[in-house]
């Protein structure tokens, strides 16, 4: 995935891969020898609904009975009073814009901080952006989805999504306007130290389920909290967003998953 005058993509792919082998990671934290052998994208040849069919480590993707996104059918919730506020401890740290060709990501090689979430204590790896939301409300689909990744020792999951509607500024994203911008350029900038508590003012309300990563390789079992209240985005910072990637990638939201039975659970602060 390239910058947009470089119409060869070589050089970015060459930057993409020393990247990608350096932090072992991409969108779904999975391998880096994954990353660089099995190519998955949002277009028809191997898109969402050739996933379980790229690799035997996808499979998920394809027979997954608990996978994500999911429509949240708000009416259909049920509210839980022993689920916990979702407030997340988070400190300044530098991080590093990457451009992993999937999508804009923020990578941590310290944690800025962690959430407990049953008692279990959870770090934050890294942020990235689905365009347009990935999750949907009521069928409702949104401009903009958020994932805050986090992991325990033990190697599970839990992510924290935030929806945007069309408004105002966001105020973290401009604060990395410029280092977005260096994407068109580069596949990774640094960024300065920033305060990441402003992602996460505590939700008067949120959605909880069991559900999966939302690209290969799928992996389940990952404990999903979606705020209920949309925050604002500006169509000039969803842009900033999209423009970095490859035509294909622009559009990087899986369609919602069944439910399957599964539970939707609702906080609601009191």
């Amino acid at each position: 995935m390239g910058t947009r005058h470089d119409p060869t993509l070589a050089p970015f792919f060459f930057s993409l891969y020393v990247v990608v082998a350096i932090l072992g990671l991409h969108l779904g934290l999975s391998s880096a020898d994954d990353a660089a052998s099995v190519s998955f994208g949002y277009c028809e040849q191997n898109g969402p609904e050739k996933w379980g069919s790229l690799s035997p480590k996808y499979e998920a993707c394809g027979s997954g009975k608990s996978q994500s996104p999911i429509d949240i059918k708000s009416k259909e919730a049920v509210e839980n009073s022993k689920l916990e506020k979702l407030d997340g401890d988070y400190h300044s740290v530098e991080a590093i814009l990457i451009n992993n060709g999937h999508n804009i990501m923020i990578h941590f090689d310290d944690s800025p901080g962690e959430l407990q979430i049953d008692g279990k204590s959870y770090k934050l790896k890294q942020l990235h952006w689905h365009t347009p939301s990935e999750h949907t409300i009521d069928g409702q689909q949104y401009p903009l989805e958020l994932h805050m990744v986090h992991q325990a020792d033990d190697g599970s999951f839990t992510v924290a999504a935030i929806l945007y509607e069309d408004g105002d500024e966001d105020k973290f994203l401009k604060k990395i306007k410029d280092e977005l911008e260096e994407l068109d350029e580069e596949a990774q900038v640094p960024l300065k130290k920033l305060e990441y508590k402003m992602l996460k003012k505590s939700p008067h309300s949120y959605y909880r389920y069991t559900g999966s990563l939302t690209a290969p390789p799928c992996s389940e079992n990952v404990i999903w909290s979606v705020l209920a209240d949309a925050r604002t985005v500006s169509k000039e910072q969803v842009k900033a967003l999209t423009e970095p990637l490859a035509e294909g990638y622009r559009k990087n939201a899986r369609p919602v998953q069944p439910l399957n039975g599964r539970k939707v659970e609702l906080y609601k602060d009191e």
